[in-house]
């Protein structure tokens, strides 16, 4: 299909599709008959998620996958090249964290656990598909990173903002290096988004404060804007907080 601006793109995969952004912007691209292939760790997450984003005019693949584990990304990749063919559009939304987060008390377990999924999660699925990109000359790398992916607060944790920066970092690099070859790398910067990682906080907040932050519709909309821009724009960062 032929979206905004004319860019032809119609196949996604999305990872951390089995909720909050991930599942919201699924509904969204497939509502407007793209091709998604849903990646997460829970299988049943992933069902919900394709129930939801059925449409006659779109096609869903669910993909059991977990990011931190390279070799799982590459099998996954596999499989959506062989069902899909060329990927448009890579959506990196995969993340966690841990109520145990602050410097005294963060394990080295938890650390680890949570740079795996958001910062090698997301360099393992962008190496796995941007070679196929370059040799096209198109698509588009969508990295949620999150506000703490530009300063640090003891309210997200060192492990959590370390690997946004991070994410911020390898969203650079892929522009850095691949924007000549027809790839672009955009990094959104989301405040307080109302998903179930909020149930991950130390005192997590009540729905009162929930309803004044951003919904992950908000930010599937900004991951729109993002991949439907003309093909010779890259919006490198977007900061995006609510009122």
């Amino acid at each position: 299909m032929t979206l905004a601006y004319g860019m032809a793109m119609n196949t996604a995969v999305i990872t951390g599709a089995g909720s909050g952004v991930g599942r919201a912007l699924a509904i969204r691209l497939s509502s407007v008959g793209w091709r998604v292939a849903l990646v997460g760790r829970r299988v049943e997450a992933l069902e919900e998620t394709a129930r939801l984003a059925a449409n006659p005019s779109g096609e869903i693949l669910t993909l059991a996958c977990d990011v931190a584990v390279s070799s799982d990304v590459d099998s996954m990749a596999d499989e959506v090249h062989a069902r899909f063919g060329d990927v448009d559009a890579l959506v990196n939304g995969a993340g966690t964290n841990v109520p145990r987060r602050l410097l005294d008390e963060l394990s080295l377990d938890d650390y680890h656990r949570i740079i795996g999924a958001n910062l090698h999660g997301a360099y393992y699925c962008s190496r796995a598909f941007l070679p196929r990109m370059r040799a096209r000359r198109a698509g588009t790398i969508v990295n949620i990173v999150s506000e703490a992916g530009r300063l640090a607060s003891a309210k997200a944790g060192p492990a959590y903002v370390m690997s946004k920066f991070g994410m911020a970092g390898l969203n650079q690099s892929i522009n850095a290096e691949a924007r000549a070859d027809g790839v672009r790398a955009c990094a959104i910067f989301p405040g307080d988004i109302n998903t179930p990682i909020l149930d991950l906080r130390p005192a997590p907040p009540e729905a009162a404060a929930r309803a004044r932050m951003l919904q992950p519709e908000d930010v599937a909309a900004c991951v729109m804007f993002c991949i439907n821009a003309p093909a010779h724009v890259i919006v490198e960062e977007m900061l995006v907080r609510p009122r």
